[in-house]
């Protein structure tokens, strides 16, 4: 299909769902019962009741639309996932700035999510490589809005409003030139303190394409530096039997193909598929690549948490634990500190590092309550914490910590904030002010009811 047809297509599908918005919205009254997205993947950990009368079928804005080559910019329907988009711009040497680690993140999850990668020290997180976004909005109006148009506070309020001011139809964003292959150097620390260190320094430097990192314990740490190359003397996969992860403990350089490097956390879902144990060769060897991919094991968890009758059977078998799954920003000089008392408190192992600066000076999104001028550290980690305290007593021991340490949590999972502590981080006003004017209806949720509220 050329691009013509597709535009077209998009502009047929977008008719459809906005004509039934539109008339959805002038027969109900919305705020008490807002719409929620009807689509084929999800990443967020976060188990809320469906809005089945009231929910959006976006299924099909799932296509690349456009890849200019020349300009570098690719234009998308909202929840087409990276995997679609990668494997469409490698056909021209391109790739996305920041391609989110798992294969089913849309393009527009992650503009309202918060996507972050390895190229993030370089690039910031995925909106700040936007261009343009076309958003269906509470009053069932098309807006195109950029960084210069007049609905540039839209533009801005995007990130992280997790679909509480519309929706993404369609989004331009911007490409860079990749080459065949990535050369993965992984440098060992056993001091924490040296460790941050060198990965702050690494990150002004910008030598790199890519640097994230991984600590699989107190005196065994990684950062990870990946950069393109033409040729590469070997390549390793790591799409079935053999596993990422391990082989940073074991090899100093490595080399992976691009589209291979690009999803090299997926096929383990980073490290999770040990709780489905796909860490044994004979499990791996016997599902082989259907189990091996992050969609499955997310739908695996997904159904076992949204079901009570299996959720309780799992839980009545297993010892007490507490489901501790976040991504937390920490300013690069609170890190250890962050560390110390993970370490103290949590004690999950491994963690993924990933860090992360804006691109530019000023920081323009209102709904960020982050400085331009940090680079912050992404923890991620994921796991359950074995605990007979009451249900999110860790989870709020994380969150605490975040606020001390001037961080910022991601909401694609549980939060326990109270809503006065939720307003607190994420200016009420500002959200409020932007929500009564491209949302009056209330046709979606506000912030803390779609991100933090159990129901």
């Amino acid at each position: 299909m050329n691009p013509s047809d597709k535009a077209k297509g998009y502009e047929i599908k977008k008719q459809t769902l906005v004509d039934a918005f539109k008339k959805k919205i002038s027969e109900k009254d919305l705020g008490k019962n807002p719409f929620s997205l009807n689509k084929k993947t999800s990443n967020l950990f976060r188990t809320r009741k469906n809005n089945h009368s009231n929910s959006l079928n976006v299924k099909t804005l799932n296509q690349v639309i456009h890849i200019d080559p020349v300009n570098l910019i690719a234009e998308v329907e909202g929840m087409t996932t990276y995997e679609t988009l990668v494997e469409e711009t490698l056909k021209y040497g391109l790739l996305p700035p920041v391609a989110p680690e798992l294969k089913t993140i849309t393009v527009g999850g992650a503009l309202v999510g918060l996507g972050i990668e390895s190229s993030s020290f370089r690039y910031g997180l995925v909106h700040e490589t936007i261009l343009e976004i076309e958003v269906l909005t509470g009053n069932g109006d098309v807006l195109i809005c950029n960084k210069d148009n007049e609905y540039k506070d839209l533009f801005y309020a995007f990130p992280n409003s997790y679909g509480t001011l519309g929706y993404a139809l369609k989004i331009k964003m911007q490409l860079i030139l990749a080459k065949k292959f990535v050369k993965l150097t992984n440098l060992r620390f056993n001091d924490i303190n040296t460790y941050f260190e060198k990965l702050n320094e690494l990150c002004q430097r910008k030598q790199a394409q890519y640097i994230d990192g991984v600590i699989f314990k107190k005196n065994e740490m990684f950062i990870i530096l990946g950069e393109f190359v033409d040729e590469a003397p070997f390549v390793n996969n790591y799409t079935y039997m053999n596993i990422y992860y391990k082989s940073i403990q074991k090899q100093k350089i490595n080399y992976l193909s691009t589209h291979d490097y690009i999803w090299r956390w997926d096929t383990d879902w980073f490290w999770c598929s040990k709780h489905f144990g796909m860490n044994q060769p004979f499990l791996r060897f016997l599902f082989g690549k259907w189990m091996l991919h992050s969609a499955v094991y997310w739908k695996i968890s997904h159904f076992i948490s949204s079901h009570p009758l299996i959720n309780f059977f799992f839980r009545k078998i297993s010892k007490p634990s507490e489901s501790v799954i976040q991504d937390i920003l920490i300013p690069v000089h609170n890190a250890v500190n962050f560390y110390d008392f993970f370490q103290n408190s949590v004690r999950i192992t491994p963690i993924w590092i990933c860090p992360f600066q804006f691109t530019i000076s000023e920081n323009r999104y209102p709904l960020l309550k982050l400085d331009p001028s940090t680079l912050y550290i992404d923890f991620g980690f994921w796991d359950f914490v074995p605990s007979n305290k009451p249900p999110g007593f860790i989870n709020r021991l994380i969150e605490h910590k975040t606020e001390e340490l001037n961080g910022f949590k991601s909401l694609y999972s549980d939060s326990f904030y109270t809503e006065e502590e939720f307003w607190k981080i994420h200016p009420k006003s500002c959200f409020s002010q932007i929500k009564s004017k491209y949302d009056p209806k209330r046709s979606f949720k506000d912030l803390f009811e779609k991100c933090v509220r159990k129901k």
